[in-house]
């Protein structure tokens, strides 16, 4: 049974945080074979499996006296099912491997959650296409499509579900959408460009209020990930009401586009220093912003730097 499910303690004030690049980490600094950026193939075997478990260890050792509680994530952004017939996978075999990766994170939370520090496991949904490109289904047909990888964190233990890297409103209704049916609590995030909007032209706030108005705002918040703070940093000024709807970011050290970094070959990690700095700029802007992670290019270091900018001093005592 979930544990946090209907009581979700990163709700109730303070900041969470939550993991950085999990695919590039564990390709360009572990060595790890994950093809077509899928991390959950790592499931498959022991050697795999501790390979994700020393990943997530990194981070939980972050926060001082384990003050601040984690977010996440299942290495599930792959497991929908056109990655999963690219990858080999039946139907049944992608259903297992997302249980097992939930399983995964519940073993950890009964390893190393301590009082005053709560594990949520969130279930990681990626978009069905590639993270960097238009979505094509409309809402009817993402609802279908990802019914099946939210119902089986439904049926597990995973606390809530996050759809990440989404750059199509439409997708990200049909997720809401789907969640509701399940009775899933679930976050939408958007990836936007280096003008701060969506690869299809549209702002992040009509993407916002398109999916709230769709699903009567069945989103607890909203996020931004993959993209670096200054891509984004003057479209999330003001007072809008829409802004509230914010509550987590997961940027990119790197400042290089989507495409840069699509044609990349090396890892561009940037500056954890100058990532810290500007989500501790953010949360000042942003009281609201309640999940602090990281994204492509990003690791522990990057992570430790955002706690330490932004984890209250009386917190880090407590």
């Amino acid at each position: 049974m979930s544990k946090y499910r209907h009581d979700l303690p990163h709700l109730k004030g303070g900041i969470f945080l939550a993991d950085g690049g999990m695919e590039t980490t564990l390709i360009f600094n572990e060595g790890a074979e994950l093809p077509h950026f899928a991390a959950f193939v790592l499931l498959a075997d022991r050697d795999g499996r501790q390979k994700l478990k020393d990943y997530y260890a990194r981070y939980l050792a972050i926060s001082p006296g384990g003050r601040s509680g984690f977010v996440l994530d299942t290495a599930t952004w792959r497991a929908n099912a056109d990655w999963g017939d690219k990858l080999g996978y039946s139907a049944e075999a992608l259903k297992a491997a997302n249980e097992d990766a939930v399983e995964l994170l519940s073993e950890l939370r009964a390893e190393r959650e301590r009082p005053g520090a709560p594990i949520v496991i969130n279930g990681a949904i990626g978009p069905r296409g590639d993270g960097y490109k238009a979505g094509k289904m409309n809402a009817d047909e993402a609802e279908a499509y990802h019914a099946t990888q939210i119902e089986t964190f439904a049926g597990a233990d995973a606390d809530m579900v996050t759809a990440l890297t989404l750059t199509s409103i439409d997708e990200a209704i049909g997720i809401a959408r789907a969640a509701r049916r399940a009775k899933m609590p679930c976050v939408i995030s958007f990836t936007v460009e280096t003008d701060g909007n969506l690869v299809t032209g549209r702002t992040l706030r009509q993407a916002i209020e398109a999916v709230d108005a769709a699903t009567g705002s069945y989103p607890l918040y909203y996020m931004i990930n993959c993209a670096h703070p200054s891509h984004f940093d003057t479209v999330v000024s003001g007072n809008e009401a829409w802004l509230k709807r914010l509550g987590g970011i997961r940027a990119n050290a790197s400042k290089m586009s989507h495409q840069e970094l699509d044609e990349s070959e090396t890892l561009d990690a940037g500056d954890p220093a100058d990532l810290g700095w500007r989500y501790r700029q953010l949360t000042r802007r942003m009281p609201q912003l309640r999940v602090l992670g990281g994204c492509c290019g990003t690791d522990h270091r990057h992570v430790a730097a955002i706690c330490e900018a932004c984890v209250p001093e009386e917190k880090l005592s407590a």
